[in-house]
């Protein structure tokens, strides 16, 4: 199965122009309104399962409107869509489409089972879909506007051709989804190994915050950096915002880089209301929804400001940022129960939370920063696993546009669609 949200709409040629609208080269494609698309088979009625009562593991995937390919599991063989494959799952709010060729449960409201008609090739239809302009109007309903829009209809052999190869695309993506995952689980590991051995086979001892090797002690974070806090200069006062100073949110934490940050602030700017932190420097988000789940944290390479959503722990005593990050990583549970939520709801962790938190840590600065060294190198391997995965995206992104406009024709090719045009067998994914 697969799932995908909207692209970004592009720019479509005029058919007046001459040049390929948005259905193909003038005259050689035809088009559906999207109803006359649907088959006129009706999908088969199951009570749908509340969210409530999704599980972490069973027999059947529950397929909902969400992001998530599988949102959850259920053995209640009762709900279970067994005949008629494929499909393709449509959230009604979320406007993500996904095929579905396997044994299934509906998710909770917001969901509508598609079935293209014989005229399509049920994975071009999905990823004609995909391609479809739909504005989002919030939390509102999307169907009623999806019926308004029609599909392109090649030829049914060019059909095939292209779902060829956009789906090959996709399990390129995938893989390196598998990968990305498998190495969060190695980080995860080697983490809590490290963490609880160190390197030099010591016996353990029982601390306040779990075992750990005898010569080493639980440390706060105040004792191992100084934290500073950090500011917005005023967005008024053009000069401050036209530097070459990378400046950081907390949404920039989320980045595979902190090079991406988009806005920059200039020296007068770090003077004025923000901070600059050194190279090395932890940091850490302490206010914001970001909190909600996870425990943004990292490391910078350059001197960065920062805004007072976020805390920069600049390391000492030998430690390195590292060090430090990856210390409170192993930690960061015992840190997330300290978040509290605003009268606003905001999140948001104090800063005494912080400076008395306690890592486990090192007597010796050279082991700390040789455990930090070998996480390092399983983070770079993570991050080329999610650079790769973004650069196929962007060519799935710009392939799947230029194949449905036309741009490119795929009709008079050899390409295999054995995989799109055999069935699958039932309870199997494609």
């Amino acid at each position: 199965m697969s799932t995908k949200r909207y692209p970004k709409p592009h720019t479509r040629h005029s058919r007046e122009s001459g040049n390929p609208g948005p259905f193909g080269i003038r005259g050689e494609w035809g088009s559906r309104d999207f109803v006359e698309a649907l088959s006129g088979q009706k999908p088969p009625r199951r009570e749908k399962l509340q969210a409530r009562d999704y599980r972490s593991t069973g027999k059947f995937p529950v397929i909902d409107q969400g992001q998530n390919e599988i949102a959850g599991w259920t053995n209640d063989e009762s709900l279970i869509i067994t005949e008629g494959f494929p499909y393709v799952v449509f959230g009604d709010h979320t406007r993500a489409f996904k095929y579905v060729d396997e044994p299934f449960a509906l998710g909770a409201d917001g969901t509508q089972l598609l079935k293209p008609s014989a005229e399509y090739c049920p994975r071009f239809f999905y990823y004609a879909c995909l391609q479809l302009d739909l504005p989002s109007r919030g939390y509102n309903r999307h169907y009623t506007f999806l019926k308004e829009k029609s599909l392109p209809l090649p030829p049914k052999p060019e059909q095939q051709k292209i779902a060829a190869v956009l789906w090959k695309m996709q399990r390129a993506i995938a893989t390196q989804d598998r990968l990305i995952a498998a190495t969060r689980d190695l980080k995860q590991s080697a983490m809590q190994h490290l963490f609880t051995h160190g390197l030099r086979g010591e016996s353990l001892k029982d601390t306040a915050i779990g075992q750990m090797p005898r010569s080493w002690s639980p440390r706060c974070v105040l004792e191992l950096c100084n934290i500073q806090s950090g500011g917005t200069p005023r967005k008024s006062v053009a000069e401050y915002w036209k530097g070459d100073i990378p400046w950081v949110s907390g949404k920039d934490l989320k980045a595979v880089s902190l090079d991406d940050a988009i806005d920059h602030v200039s020296i007068d700017g770090v003077a004025a209301g923000s901070r600059l932190a050194p190279a090395g420097s932890v940091l850490l988000l302490v206010r914001g929804m970001g909190l909600a789940k996870d425990l943004p944290v990292a490391v910078i390479n350059r001197p960065m400001a920062f805004n007072q959503d976020l805390k920069a722990l600049v390391s000492r005593g030998g430690y390195s940022g590292e060090f430090l990050r990856s210390a409170i990583y192993a930690g960061k549970e015992r840190l997330l129960d300290r978040i509290v939520a605003s009268a606003h709801g905001t999140m948001t962790l104090n800063l005494n939370d912080v400076e008395n938190f306690e890592l486990a840590c090192p007597s010796d600065p050279d082991e700390a920063n040789q455990i930090a060294a070998a996480l390092a190198t399983i983070d770079r391997k993570l991050a080329h696993h999610q650079q790769k995965r973004a650069a196929l995206n962007d060519l799935f992104q710009t392939t799947l546009h230029q194949l449905m406009t036309a741009q490119i024709r795929v009709g008079d090719l050899d390409i295999d669609t054995s995989e799109v045009t055999t069935p699958s067998p039932q309870g199997v994914a494609a």
